[in-house]
């Protein structure tokens, strides 16, 4: 800005402010808030991101079993011949603590199998985790490393897929399962692929 800015021009008018320069902004701050003002108010669930995977094959799975916790790693061929609810998890996620109470119940029901892959964690802190707050999983897989996640398409934890009896994946919910998403949306798409011959 040069310094005679404001001061008035040679034919007595001011010159003009640089005024756009502070407005600018705050129209772009504005346009961005009410766009996702309207994707807030949508109505849209959020947790149901869209994935490539959705009636693929699941990705080729061979993860070790948690050791210590007695139960079978995580393998393709277990999903074969019936219907499995695979939930990513650690301990140090909080929202993974937030569900765990629904996927206790969940596990209840025996039609189908609960599937537990265990991301990126110790697994000292895995056992204290299902050991404190109790284990819904019929086979816990340890992905230390993450690729196994990444092959899914996992953004983070928590994330579960519905599998289908022949491996493939059915649907995928985002974020940790609330008592209303389950018996809304989640239980919905297992019944279906229950139902499935």
């Amino acid at each position: 800005m040069s310094a005679d800015a404001g001061q008035p021009a040679e034919d007595g008018r001011p010159k003009p402010r640089r005024s756009l320069f502070v407005v600018l902004p705050l129209l772009i701050f504005g346009a961005l808030a009410t766009v996702f003002l309207a994707q807030l108010l949508s109505g849209r669930d959020i947790s149901t991101v869209p994935s490539a995977l959705i009636g693929q094959p699941a990705p080729q799975t061979k993860l070790p079993p948690l050791e210590g916790s007695g139960l079978p790693g995580l393998e393709s061929d277990a999903f074969k011949g019936k219907v499995t609810l695979v939930n990513v998890w650690a301990s140090w996620c909080a929202p993974c603590r937030e569900e765990h109470p629904v996927l206790m119940a969940l596990s209840q029901d025996k039609r189908f199998a609960v599937a537990g892959m265990n991301y990126k964690d110790k697994p000292e802190n895995a056992r204290r985790f299902i050991g404190d707050l109790g284990n819904p999983y019929d086979a816990i897989g340890v992905d230390q490393s993450g690729r196994t996640a990444i092959d899914w398409g996992v953004y983070g934890v928590p994330e579960t897929y519905v599998v289908d009896r022949n491996g493939t994946i059915l649907y995928r919910h985002v974020g940790p399962i609330t008592p209303q998403a389950a018996s809304s949306r989640l239980m919905p798409e297992i019944e279906k692929a229950l139902a499935a011959k």
